[in-house]
């Protein structure tokens, strides 16, 4: 019984080898270029190539290059009628472009935001606000990151000629 059901999970053992060594074969690389928005930028630049080259998609020799921007904004967001709060609401957009060097023209673009907030502190003194605002920043630049590369797809990668 024993000898059978060891076969049984040797045998999917190398099925699902197999499936994922015919995926590693369709892997495409892209390197990461320059990246607009002053410090912001170089988070972002920093974290696409982390992510990049945790997933065996990084090449600095690629032809496809990725060229892009990110911009944060805040406002001031009230919630109630009362206004007992203040939040202020940070918005964060990216405008990313994958470029074909081969072909000279951009093969696939991303847009997103995404907007969080927080509770207002009611003075300038706390520095509460200053770290807030930042971890804010930070924490959409990941998120804007992931989404970018969960959305690649070999199939988006070709010219559009328009």
């Amino acid at each position: 019984m024993y000898k059978i059901k060891l076969l049984i999970l040797l045998l999917t053992s190398i099925i699902i080898t197999s499936c994922t060594d015919r995926i590693k074969k369709d892997i495409y690389k892209i390197s990461v270029g320059y990246i607009g928005g002053e410090y912001d930028g170089l988070v972002l630049s920093n974290q696409l190539s982390s992510k990049l080259n945790n997933f065996g998609l990084l090449d600095n020799n690629s032809r496809y290059e990725i060229q892009g921007e990110i911009s944060h904004s805040q406002d001031l967001f009230i919630t109630n009628i009362d206004n007992t709060s203040d939040r202020e609401q940070v918005n964060s957009s990216t405008k990313i472009k994958i470029f074909d060097k081969k072909q000279d023209c951009f093969t696939y673009f991303f847009y997103e935001s995404i907007s969080q907030f927080y509770i207002l502190a009611s003075s300038d003194k706390f520095i509460s606000n200053k770290v807030a605002v930042e971890e804010i920043k930070l924490e959409n630049t990941e998120y804007l990151v992931k989404k970018f590369v969960n959305s690649l797809d070999r199939r988006n990668f070709t010219c559009d000629e328009k």
